[in-house]
C-alpha cells in the first residue's frame, strides 16, 4: 500500500475510533434503519457494516446471521475502498464478485447496494446496504433514498458523540466526561487540590453477551452503573467510555483515598448477583488509579495513567485494582490502547492474515482476527502505515484474539 494510503487508512480507523461503537449491542435507532432499508427496496437483506482493521462487524443487521465477517471478501470493503456508491444488478455477472465467497456460500448476495458511511472529516467507515440474493436493478431515486438513509447513520453516530448521558446506563457520555474532566483537571492545578480518575473494566464481557445475549449484557451495564452512582459523592464524575468500560473522577482526592473508593467498587461490583431466564450470573470488574502529581501535564496524560494501570490490573489476573506508579507499572510492560491496521505475515511473506492491533507496547500488543485457527506460534506483524515490522510469538490467544510479544 502506497505511504498516502497507508496515513489515509489509519485516519479512517481513528475516525472509527471515536465513534466507540465497534462490538457494541443492538440498538433500536439503527435497527430502525435497516429494517425500513429491507422494506423499501423489498431486499431480503440490509446491514449497518463498519470496517476495522481485519473485518466487517455489523452494527446492525436484517436477513443476515453473522455478526461479523473478515474484511478481504467484504462487498463493503470494496464501497469503502472506492469512497463511492458500490452498485452490483448481478454478483455473477461482475468479473470482480463472481467468485466472491459470499455470493457463491452464504449469504448469497446476488444484488448489492452500498453507500459508503463518510464522517464529517470526510473519512468512509462502513457501509449502509441493501442485498439480495436474486438479481436486480437500482434506479437513480432509489440510490438518493439509500444515501440519505446512510446520512441518518452518520447523524446518529455523531449524536452519541454529542449527547451529555449515555442511554442505556445514565452515565455521562464520553465527550461529556471529557469536558468534566479538563474542567475538574485546570481548577485543580489552578487551586493546588488533589484530584484523582479511577479507570473500570469489567472482565470478560464478551463471554456475556455471547452466552446470555445482548439484552442480558445491557442489564448487566445498568447494574454495574447503579452500584457506582450509589457509592459515589455527587461531586464525583461517573462516566462510559467505552462499551463495557467506565472512568471516574474524584475531586479533592488523593492516591491513597481513590484506592479506597476503587476497593469498594470492585467489591460490590463482584457481588451483584444478576437474573437471567436460566440463573444467574455474576461479573467482576478490573481497576486503574492515577492521581494528579507535578508529573502530570494535561487530563489526557492522567486518563492515560489511569488507563494503564487498568492494564496493569487485567494482566495481573483481573478483577483487582492497580495504582500507577511510574516505575511500577512501566516495568510491567503495558500497552497502550490504539486501533490500527495490521497483517500476519508467516511462511516467508507467501502467507498474511488482517489483523486489528487494538494494544501496543515496545515489548507485546494485543490483536484481534477473524479466526486464530491455522496462525502459527511465530510470526512477523506488520504495521503498514507506521513501517512497523516486528518477530513475535504468541504468548496467550482466545477464538478471535492473541497476546504476543515481540522477539
Amino acid at each position: 500500500m502506497p505511504a498516502q494510503a497507508q496515513i489515509q487508512e489509519q485516519a479512517r480507523l481513528t475516525n472509527l475510533d471515536r465513534y466507540d461503537v465497534l462490538d457494541t449491542p443492538s440498538e433500536e435507532a439503527f435497527d430502525r434503519i435497516t429494517r425500513l432499508t429491507r422494506r423499501i427496496f423489498d431486499v431480503s437483506m440490509s446491514t449497518i457494516s463498519l470496517i476495522d482493521g481485519h473485518r466487517q462487524w455489523f452494527k446492525s443487521r436484517q436477513g443476515v446471521s453473522a455478526s461479523e465477517t473478515s474484511k478481504g471478501p467484504a462487498l463493503c470493503n470494496v464501497a469503502v475502498r472506492e469512497a463511492r456508491p458500490l452498485i452490483v444488478p448481478d454478483t455473477l455477472a461482475d468479473a470482480r464478485f463472481a467468485d466472491n465467497p459470499f455470493v457463491l456460500g452464504e449469504p448469497h448476495i446476488r444484488f448489492y447496494a452500498g453507500v459508503p458511511l463518510r464522517t464529517p472529516e470526510g473519512h468512509c467507515i462502513g457501509t449502509l446496504c441493501a442485498m439480495d440474493t436474486k438479481p436486480r436493478t437500482f434506479l437513480a431515486d432509489q440510490l438518493d433514498t439509500l444515501s440519505d438513509l446512510a446520512h441518518i447513520v452518520i447523524s446518529e453516530l455523531e449524536l452519541r458523540v454529542l449527547a451529555m448521558t449515555d442511554g442505556l446506563t445514565g452515565a455521562l457520555s464520553r465527550r461529556a466526561f471529557r469536558d468534566e474532566f479538563s474542567r475538574a483537571f485546570a481548577l485543580a492545578v489552578r487551586h493546588k487540590h488533589e484530584l484523582s480518575c479511577i479507570m473500570l473494566d469489567l472482565d470478560h464481557f464478551k463471554s456475556v453477551n455471547d452466552q446470555h445475549g445482548h439484552p442480558v449484557g445491557d442489564r448487566v451495564l445498568s447494574a454495574v452503573a447503579e452500584v457506582c452512582r450509589v457509592e459515589l459523592r455527587k461531586s464525583d464524575a461517573f462516566g462510559r467510555v467505552g462499551g463495557e468500560e467506565f472512568a471516574i473522577l474524584l475531586p479533592h482526592t488523593g492516591l491513597a483515598s481513590a484506592m479506597q473508593v476503587a476497593e469498594k467498587l470492585r467489591g460490590s461490583i463482584a457481588r451483584l448477583d444478576i437474573p437471567t431466564l436460566r440463573n444467574s450470573i455474576r461479573i467482576t470488574a478490573s481497576f486503574g488509579v492515577a492521581a494528579l502529581n507535578g508529573s502530570v501535564g494535561d487530563p489526557d496524560m492522567l486518563l492515560q495513567n489511569a488507563d494503564a494501570a487498568l492494564y496493569a490490573a487485567k494482566d495481573d489476573g483481573r478483577n483487582r485494582c492497580m495504582e500507577w506508579r511510574p516505575v511500577a507499572i512501566a516495568q510491567q510492560n503495558i500497552r497502550r490502547r490504539v486501533l490500527k491496521a495490521g497483517q500476519i505475515s508467516f511462511n516467508a511473506g507467501r502467507s498474511a492474515i488482517d489483523c486489528t492491533v487494538r494494544s501496543l507496547s515496545d515489548e507485546s500488543a494485543g490483536l484481534k482476527i477473524v479466526t486464530t485457527a491455522g496462525v502459527p506460534e511465530k510470526f512477523k506483524l506488520l504495521i503498514e502505515a507506521d513501517g512497523f515490522s516486528r518477530l513475535c510469538e504468541i504468548v496467550s490467544k482466545s477464538d478471535q484474539h492473541l497476546d504476543v510479544a515481540f522477539i
